[in-house]
């Protein structure tokens, strides 16, 4: 039983006693015995079953369809930001690759001076290693035709017959995109 209060015609409230019938109470040996299968006729158990497994199938596929685009739009945005600063850095190599003539050129300069220009150049390094650019092509190393750029042969004793006898160019690049391939010369080895 329970009591409501209720508004007439005149505003005034009232308490009303309304009886609510409450519904059996099953003994919990008897829950734990029914399964849904004892309480759903079987051509309709078999219909839930179904659309259960479909919902499912559909829930996995979004799920791992949403999986694949979280990581795709990780990838591209990472592949943004290296594309970015490859466009960036490719407009002044010409400077990097101009500095580092002026430190080899310059054995005859004052102690001072060449100190300050490595200086610069240890900056420029530090610059480049932030944004996630390597260099390479280094004389000794293996040539490998997808990061060198072969513009002669020569030979040299001193280094190992297809490995890099001479750098004319260093080679940058930024996570696995090459932002220019190194221009090398290769030895013989003889």
């Amino acid at each position: 039983m329970g009591k409501k209060k209720h508004a007439d015609n005149n505003g005034e409230y009232t308490e009303k006693t309304s009886v609510v019938e409450e519904p059996e109470e099953t003994p919990e040996e008897t829950i734990a015995e029914a399964t849904i299968a004892d309480m759903v006729p079987a051509e309709d158990f078999e219909a839930l079953k179904q659309e259960y497994e479909t919902q499912k199938d559909q829930f996995l596929r979004m799920a791992a369809e949403y999986d694949n685009f979280r990581k795709r739009t990780e990838k591209e945005k990472l592949a943004t930001y290296d594309n970015a600063t490859a466009t960036a850095v490719e407009a002044f190599l010409p400077v990097v690759d101009n500095f580092a003539l002026a430190l080899d050129a310059g054995q005859n300069m004052p102690d001072e001076f060449r100190k300050g220009l490595e200086l610069i150049q240890k900056k420029l390094d530090s610059a480049l290693e932030k944004l996630r650019v390597k260099s390479f092509g280094e004389r000794g190393e293996k040539f490998d035709p997808e990061y060198h750029n072969a513009i002669s042969r020569v030979d040299d004793p001193e280094v190992e017959e297809d490995h890099i006898a001479s750098v004319y160019q260093k080679g940058f690049m930024i996570g696995e995109r090459i932002i220019r391939h190194a221009m090398v010369q290769i030895s013989n080895g003889k």
